[in-house]
């Protein structure tokens, strides 16, 4: 080969591969909580198949499992749990500071 092709050429690169995140032993049900905790993001939303790196038919079949749960209330369909928390401290103050003037 010539320099000048050469130089075109981009260098290999090696790549660990990676183990799918679903092993062949794995039920995808609505009742297998741990497996279906894992696509899910922390606002519950489901995470994307890129994102996941799951096939075409098993993204489908979580996604129908995650259905299944949030209607079974195994799973919130939203989860707020840190701005109920941040609500809840921001009204006790403002009780407390009322309380305080109507008292005193």
């Amino acid at each position: 080969m010539d320099k000048s092709k050469r130089l075109f050429l981009k260098p290999k690169r090696s790549f660990r591969r990676r183990l799918p995140p679903i092993q062949s032993g794995d039920r995808i049900d609505y009742k297998n909580m741990s497996l279906i905790s894992r696509f899910i993001s922390e606002q519950g939303k489901i995470l994307s198949r890129r994102v996941n790196r799951l096939t075409l038919k098993q993204q489908r079949l979580i996604t129908i499992a995650i259905k299944q749960a949030r209607i079974l209330s195994s799973l919130p369909f939203l989860n707020n749990e840190k701005k109920i928390l941040n609500n809840e401290k921001k009204f006790e103050k403002i009780e407390s500071t009322a309380r305080t003037t109507t008292t005193g």
